[in-house]
């Protein structure tokens, strides 16, 4: 296994990169058209659905560049969808949500979240589909989705947010994406809408996503507190000369790097259909602890500077808070992963 990139994928994390620069705490939907514009939303799907046909990797590449810049999307869950659909939807479904993907329909994912309270999910058929009942906590993006992806134990449904029966509700969260909590009364989803199958392709994409996005994240942490260190003086030299802050920046950038790998070697696994459970529990497991480390780490280097409001740390600290818990928590991948190796 190679992970080291090629070179269109560098040309991908450049030109990116380059895109999102100074881009945090930018308007969502604003940035949003401008993303679908570039044609990041079909990069990784078929050409005959209007995609360009790349690689996973690829589509991690700018999910990283994503959590780096410190900017809320919906691209994580609109492309993780998009991906299990192109692999496990029928033709129809196909031809009816891939290009509308690629011209910016906006999904977000829906599901008993990881067994909280008030989080089940139910599907019961009812004549040629189903009807879903029940509530799901931490939906990002739900409010300005077009449409929700459902998980409901092993049924996968694409239900339009103007259906009769749900319900939207803004949480106040501690993270940077729009949280909600949707209900479903008795939710009617037609058989034409039911994925043959795609549980477990949907999940393994969001939470192969949501790593990226954190490698990113804690690269940008990493950044900016080396820039700091080299900049902000004590005692008539910059504070990066001392060694106790020099082994805080190593230490940080053992874990940006360790969590890049992880991240990359589960998007190859997945990319190239092999199983990448275990690489994706290791990879969520090991992320997200070190995502929260980095910034932690981060705000001993910055001092007091790094609790502002005016300062972008604080930012990425909400971020690691927050992703660390979606898909499932260190805790949660580690048993997964026991499990897996018969522990």
């Amino acid at each position: 296994m190679d992970l080291t990139l090629t070179e269109d994928q560098q040309l991908v994390q450049s030109t990116a990169r380059e895109f999102l620069a100074g881009r945090a705490g930018a308007d969502g939907s604003e940035l949003w058209k401008e993303i679908v514009d570039l044609g990041w939303t079909g990069l990784a799907l078929p050409e005959d659905s209007g995609g360009v046909g790349s690689d996973f990797l690829d589509v991690c590449l700018l999910a990283e560049e994503l959590g780096r810049a410190g900017v809320a999307t919906p691209f994580t869950p609109t492309v993780a969808a998009a991906l299990a659909i192109a692999e496990f939807g029928t033709p129809q479904q196909k031809q009816d949500v891939l290009p509308a993907i690629v011209e910016g329909r906006t999904i977000a994912l829906a599901r008993g979240h990881w067994g909280a309270e008030g989080s089940d999910l139910t599907a019961t058929p009812a004549g040629d589909g189903y009807t879903v009942d029940g509530r799901a906590l931490f939906v990002p993006f739900a409010g300005e989705a077009a449409e929700l992806l459902v998980i409901a134990g092993t049924v996968v449904a694409l239900v339009d947010v103007s259906t009769p029966g749900i319900t939207r509700e803004r949480l106040d969260v501690v993270g940077n994406e729009p949280m909600y909590s949707v209900t479903f009364d008795g939710v009617s989803v037609a058989a034409q809408r039911v994925l043959a199958d795609g549980v477990d392709a949907v999940t393994a994409y969001a939470t192969v996503l949501t790593c990226a996005e954190m490698v990113g994240g804690a690269q940008a942490v990493l950044d900016m507190t080396v820039d700091y260190a080299t900049q902000r003086r004590q005692f008539d030299k910059p504070i990066g000369t001392f060694q106790a802050v020099q082994h805080h920046c190593a230490n940080m950038a053992i874990d940006v790097l360790g969590s890049r790998f992880a991240t990359y070697e589960a998007a190859w696994k997945l990319d190239t259909g092999q199983d990448a459970g275990t690489e994706i529990n290791t990879a969520k497991a090991f992320v997200s602890d070190a995502y929260e480390r980095v910034c932690a780490l981060g705000h001993q280097v910055h001092g007091a500077i790094g609790f502002t409001a005016e300062h972008e740390l604080h930012r990425y600290l909400r971020h690691a808070t927050a992703a660390a818990l979606n898909h499932g928590d260190a805790d949660f991948h580690l048993d997964q992963l026991a499990t897996r190796l018969g522990l």
